[in-house]
């Protein structure tokens, strides 16, 4: 098994090679003046299997060209299989046909990585599931789920009830499997986009009042849909809100936004590095290493992975 690491998020590359009793290729990846991405491993990968470590976050374009770069010279130095691994999957929100001439990207991006040379992609918390359906190779698409239950536990341990709040209808899944394994209550927030960037919420389907609210999602960006439903929440007579939420994105002003809102606090995982100002002291960050050094380790001895997924 050789581990290889783009240059996204290495902090979160030396986390996992560390589980898996691992270390890191050593490689150059570096860019020519004109900005053209470079790639060489100094270590022979002939036969092996290799796993390649890239979120494709901001610069999403350069950092996912480093990954199919990276891909294609695993490939032409005779790797027996290549595993993408993609903490933070780019372009996943584009995932159909918004308007009448606009494309599918995710699908674009997809056919990019299997040209490429991957073999297999390993991701988490995909914004869509059918994106797995774009690929004719295997992906498995880990949950953050199981993460953010442990922490739930550690830090909250009042008696008041609990309601799971998913922000919008596309998330009722995602926050009825946590309401299901803290045999909590279910909430919906109803929102509406006028326009692109901008969300205002329209109803609050479900009980919060008097309840500990918990706002699920997969990915945080300029952090208005966040906050919008967090006040929505409290001003339904909820004791408190806080969320977890995947992927912390965060661009523009979304961690001082987040700072001045009614959230208690904010939880995101590390599959993208940390940016966020050091004085957004609501923005907790914990790590999902421990999850995917297990699942690298899985599929490297060909065992199941089904259990990464309750």
């Amino acid at each position: 098994m050789k581990l290889i690491s783009g240059n996204s998020n290495i902090n979160l590359s030396n986390k996992i090679v560390e589980h898996c009793f691992s270390k890191l290729v050593p490689s150059k990846i570096e860019s020519f003046a004109d900005g053209e991405t470079r790639v060489e491993f100094l270590e022979n990968i002939r036969g092996e299997d290799v796993f390649i470590i890239q979120s494709t976050s901001t610069p999403v374009n350069h950092n996912f060209m480093e990954l199919l770069v990276m891909i294609d010279a695993a490939k032409r130095s005779s790797a027996q299989r290549i595993t993408a691994v993609i903490p933070y999957f780019g372009y996943a929100r584009q995932d159909r046909k918004s308007a009448s001439r606009t494309p599918i990207t995710a699908k674009l991006v997809a056919d990019l990585l299997t040209t490429a040379g991957a073999d297999r992609v390993l991701t988490i918390d995909l914004h869509a599931g059918q994106i797995q359906g774009f690929f004719d190779i295997p992906v498995d698409d880990l949950t953050s789920r199981t993460v953010f239950a442990k922490d739930i536990k550690e830090r909250i341990t009042t008696d008041e009830p609990i309601v799971f709040v998913s922000p919008d209808a596309g998330g009722v899944v995602r926050a009825r499997k946590f309401a299901d394994m803290f045999h909590g209550h279910l909430a919906i927030v109803d929102k509406r986009r006028p326009e692109a960037g901008k969300s205002e919420v329209m109803h609050l389907i479900g009980d919060v009042e008097g309840k500990h609210a918990i706002l699920v999602d997969d990915i945080i960006d300029s952090g208005g849909t966040l906050c919008n439903a967090a006040k929505a929440i409290v001003d339904a007579g909820a004791l408190s809100v806080r969320a977890y939420i995947t992927h912390g994105v965060l661009s523009g002003s979304a961690c001082l936004r987040v700072e001045e809102s009614v959230l208690e606090e904010l939880v995101i995982t590390d599959t993208i590095q940390d940016h966020c100002p050091t004085d957004c002291r609501k923005t907790r960050q914990v790590t999902v290493s421990a999850l995917f050094g297990e699942a690298i380790r899985r599929v490297h001895s060909e065992e199941s992975i089904s259990s990464l997924f309750i």
